[in-house]
């Protein structure tokens, strides 16, 4: 049956593009102001394109994927009940809109999981929370696995509260390794290298360490020590970011504080 996507910016995009790679579908698509990249793939009949919700024809509908901002869908979540009635399996990806607010909008009745992706699903790198509400089956969350498989990894939680953490862990958490990217870069030209040179290294290094956790499965500890040569330059270093007010107390700090965050969008 059909998937029906609702908004398609840099998220839903990606989520489209993993799903045409990976021949699922059909795809209806809503998107009020569709990009070229969209109306590009309408015309190759690569999905459906429509501008509103009232557009969708559909007479079933295996999901509906919710991909719009958290601000958006608190005004517009319910005009999407009609898809919550004719038995679709709703998905959220908006951080801080919890079930109680989606199951108000959409009926009792609705069968709803939570999802909250990365961006680097956008090259089919990332990793994707998902939490199943009361009401959804075996088959809705391989459903839902499916979908979001997509983008990368999948990791159920069983408490809705949890789904803050991963926002704060793994939604966030791109944009603090690519702030260690900027911060080793001006390190680097603080110690006399070029900023080109400089913004070369960072990068490579970071992106390269992420490949290397990716491909070697021992602990990120293992991996650290491995590097770690005694009295050499990495193990002075690492006394100065692993001291009690280091880099894994400014981490905690950090998580901690876009957790409250997450909840206060509630």
């Amino acid at each position: 049956m059909t998937i029906l996507l609702i908004g398609a910016g840099r998220m839903g995009s990606a989520l489209l593009n993993g799903w045409i790679a990976k021949g699922v579908g059909p795809v209806i698509v809503v998107e009020p102001k569709p990009s070229a990249a969209l109306k590009s793939l309408a015309k190759a009949k690569k999905m459906t394109l429509v501008t509103t919700p009232a557009a969708v024809n559909a007479k079933k509908l295996a999901a509906c994927v919710v991909a719009i901002k958290p601000q958006i869908l608190k005004g517009d979540a319910p005009v999407l009940a009609d898809f919550a009635r004719r038995g679709a399996l709703m998905i959220s990806i908006a951080a801080g809109t919890d079930t109680g607010f989606l199951f108000k909008s959409w009926g009792s009745k609705a069968r709803i999981v939570r999802a909250m992706p990365n961006t680097p699903g956008a090259i089919g790198q990332g990793i994707t929370g998902l939490y199943a509400a009361k009401g959804t089956t075996a088959a809705d969350r391989r459903q839902a696995d499916r979908l979001l498989s997509a983008l990368g990894e999948t990791v159920w939680v069983d408490k809705e509260d949890l789904i803050d953490s991963v926002t704060a862990l793994s939604g966030s958490g791109p944009a603090y390794l690519f702030l260690m990217a900027e911060a080793l870069t001006e390190a680097g030209i603080a110690e006399g290298l070029p900023r080109a040179q400089a913004e070369k290294l960072a990068r490579a290094t970071v992106s390269g360490a992420g490949a290397l956790l990716a491909a070697d499965k021992s602990p990120a500890a293992a991996l650290r020590e491995a590097v770690t040569s005694p009295g050499g330059t990495t193990e002075v270093a690492l006394q100065i970011l692993m001291a009690k007010d280091g880099l894994a107390a400014l981490i905690k700090r950090a998580v901690h504080a876009a957790r409250q965050r997450a909840k206060a969008l509630r």
